[in-house]
Protein backbone atom coordinates (compact mmCIF):
# COMPACT_ATOMS: atom_id res chain seq x y z
CA UNK A 1 0.00 0.00 0.00
CA UNK A 2 1.12 3.52 -0.69
CA UNK A 3 0.82 6.70 0.57
CA UNK A 4 -2.59 8.28 1.39
CA UNK A 5 -3.88 11.13 2.02
CA UNK A 6 -7.55 12.17 3.92
CA UNK A 7 -9.03 14.63 5.93
CA UNK A 8 -11.47 14.45 9.30
CA UNK A 9 -13.06 17.48 7.56
CA UNK A 10 -14.52 15.34 4.51
CA UNK A 11 -14.55 11.65 2.78
CA UNK A 12 -12.99 10.69 -1.11
CA UNK A 13 -15.43 12.28 -3.56
CA UNK A 14 -17.55 14.26 -0.51
CA UNK A 15 -18.43 17.82 -0.52
CA UNK A 16 -15.81 20.12 0.80
CA UNK A 17 -17.01 22.05 4.45
CA UNK A 18 -17.99 26.26 3.14
CA UNK A 19 -15.67 26.53 6.50
CA UNK A 20 -13.01 25.75 3.84
CA UNK A 21 -14.11 27.77 0.92
CA UNK A 22 -14.60 31.73 -0.13
CA UNK A 23 -18.03 31.15 1.38
CA UNK A 24 -16.47 30.59 4.91
CA UNK A 25 -13.53 31.44 6.47
CA UNK A 26 -11.44 30.48 3.99
CA UNK A 27 -8.75 28.53 6.11
CA UNK A 28 -7.21 24.92 4.59
CA UNK A 29 -8.80 21.94 6.07
CA UNK A 30 -6.79 19.65 8.60
CA UNK A 31 -4.98 16.80 6.39
CA UNK A 32 -3.61 13.52 7.43
CA UNK A 33 -1.31 11.09 6.14
CA UNK A 34 0.25 7.30 6.17
CA UNK A 35 2.13 4.77 4.42
CA UNK A 36 4.83 7.31 4.18
CA UNK A 37 7.81 5.90 2.07
CA UNK A 38 10.55 5.28 4.44
CA UNK A 39 13.16 7.77 2.60
CA UNK A 40 11.11 10.42 2.77
CA UNK A 41 12.72 13.70 3.80
CA UNK A 42 9.70 16.32 3.08
CA UNK A 43 6.89 16.93 1.57
CA UNK A 44 4.63 19.18 -0.70
CA UNK A 45 1.00 19.47 -1.45
CA UNK A 46 -0.63 21.76 -4.40
CA UNK A 47 -4.49 21.79 -4.34
CA UNK A 48 -6.17 22.81 -7.56
CA UNK A 49 -9.56 22.66 -9.77
CA UNK A 50 -9.38 21.00 -13.44
CA UNK A 51 -12.83 22.12 -13.78
CA UNK A 52 -12.35 26.15 -13.68
CA UNK A 53 -14.12 28.00 -16.57
CA UNK A 54 -9.84 29.16 -17.89
CA UNK A 55 -8.61 25.11 -17.09
CA UNK A 56 -6.92 23.76 -13.84
CA UNK A 57 -6.60 26.87 -11.33
CA UNK A 58 -4.05 26.33 -8.77
CA UNK A 59 -5.41 26.49 -4.94
CA UNK A 60 -2.94 26.33 -3.14
CA UNK A 61 0.71 25.43 -2.98
CA UNK A 62 2.72 24.46 0.21
CA UNK A 63 6.29 22.82 -0.06
CA UNK A 64 9.13 22.00 2.57
CA UNK A 65 7.00 20.17 5.12
CA UNK A 66 8.98 18.43 7.07
CA UNK A 67 9.48 14.64 7.18
CA UNK A 68 7.93 13.75 10.83
CA UNK A 69 5.04 15.50 10.11
CA UNK A 70 1.37 13.33 8.93
CA UNK A 71 -0.69 16.04 10.53
CA UNK A 72 -1.18 19.42 8.60
CA UNK A 73 -3.53 21.02 10.80
CA UNK A 74 -6.21 23.72 10.02
CA UNK A 75 -4.73 26.69 8.98
CA UNK A 76 -1.58 24.74 8.50
CA UNK A 77 0.58 26.71 6.18
CA UNK A 78 2.90 27.89 8.80
CA UNK A 79 4.28 24.44 8.96
CA UNK A 80 6.24 24.47 5.28
CA UNK A 81 7.06 27.35 2.43
CA UNK A 82 4.01 28.59 0.72
CA UNK A 83 3.70 29.33 -3.19
CA UNK A 84 1.66 31.82 -4.99
CA UNK A 85 -1.47 30.22 -6.01
CA UNK A 86 -3.63 31.68 -9.01
CA UNK A 87 -5.55 34.11 -7.24
CA UNK A 88 -2.19 36.19 -6.63
CA UNK A 89 -2.00 35.13 -3.21
CA UNK A 90 0.98 34.11 -1.44
CA UNK A 91 -1.55 32.08 0.55
CA UNK A 92 -4.51 29.08 0.59
CA UNK A 93 -7.66 29.77 -1.05
CA UNK A 94 -10.77 28.19 -0.93
CA UNK A 95 -12.94 26.58 -3.86
CA UNK A 96 -14.68 29.64 -5.20
CA UNK A 97 -16.31 27.78 -8.46
CA UNK A 98 -18.33 30.71 -10.64
CA UNK A 99 -22.09 31.18 -9.01
CA UNK A 100 -24.37 28.35 -10.70
CA UNK A 101 -22.11 26.31 -11.64
CA UNK A 102 -21.85 22.29 -11.20
CA UNK A 103 -19.79 21.06 -8.23
CA UNK A 104 -16.10 21.38 -9.23
CA UNK A 105 -13.70 18.92 -8.10
CA UNK A 106 -10.78 19.68 -5.92
CA UNK A 107 -7.94 17.86 -5.94
CA UNK A 108 -5.31 17.93 -2.77
CA UNK A 109 -1.88 16.34 -4.21
CA UNK A 110 0.53 14.90 -1.43
CA UNK A 111 3.97 14.34 -2.91
CA UNK A 112 6.39 12.49 -0.64
CA UNK A 113 10.10 13.51 -1.97
CA UNK A 114 13.46 12.20 -1.64
CA UNK A 115 15.06 15.55 -0.40
CA UNK A 116 14.61 18.31 2.50
CA UNK A 117 13.98 21.07 0.48
CA UNK A 118 13.13 22.35 -3.11
CA UNK A 119 15.47 25.84 -2.45
CA UNK A 120 12.69 27.76 -3.41
CA UNK A 121 11.45 31.11 -2.48
CA UNK A 122 7.97 31.91 -1.00
CA UNK A 123 5.76 33.11 -3.35
CA UNK A 124 7.25 30.86 -6.26
CA UNK A 125 5.10 29.67 -9.05
CA UNK A 126 3.62 26.08 -9.47
CA UNK A 127 5.97 25.24 -12.29
CA UNK A 128 8.58 25.98 -10.19
CA UNK A 129 7.58 23.89 -7.66
CA UNK A 130 6.71 21.18 -10.21
CA UNK A 131 10.46 21.59 -11.90
CA UNK A 132 11.86 20.97 -8.63
CA UNK A 133 10.23 18.20 -7.60
CA UNK A 134 11.05 16.28 -10.35
CA UNK A 135 13.42 13.03 -10.07
CA UNK A 136 12.47 13.63 -6.82
CA UNK A 137 9.17 11.99 -5.95
CA UNK A 138 8.73 8.87 -4.22
CA UNK A 139 5.52 8.91 -3.15
CA UNK A 140 1.87 10.83 -3.82
CA UNK A 141 -1.75 10.18 -2.85
CA UNK A 142 -4.36 12.47 -3.75
CA UNK A 143 -7.89 13.59 -1.60
CA UNK A 144 -10.66 14.96 -4.13
CA UNK A 145 -13.46 16.86 -2.51
CA UNK A 146 -16.51 18.69 -4.06
CA UNK A 147 -17.72 22.18 -4.14
CA UNK A 148 -20.59 24.09 -5.67
CA UNK A 149 -22.04 27.50 -4.74
CA UNK A 150 -25.72 27.48 -5.45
Amino acid sequence: MGLTLNSPAFREGETIPQQFTCDGQDISPELRWSAVPHNTRSFALIMDDPDAPSGTFTHWILFNLPSAIQTLPEEGSSLGTIGKNDFGKVAYGGPCPPQGDQAHRYYFTLYALDIPTLNLEEGTTRGNVEAAMQGHIIGKALLMGRYARG
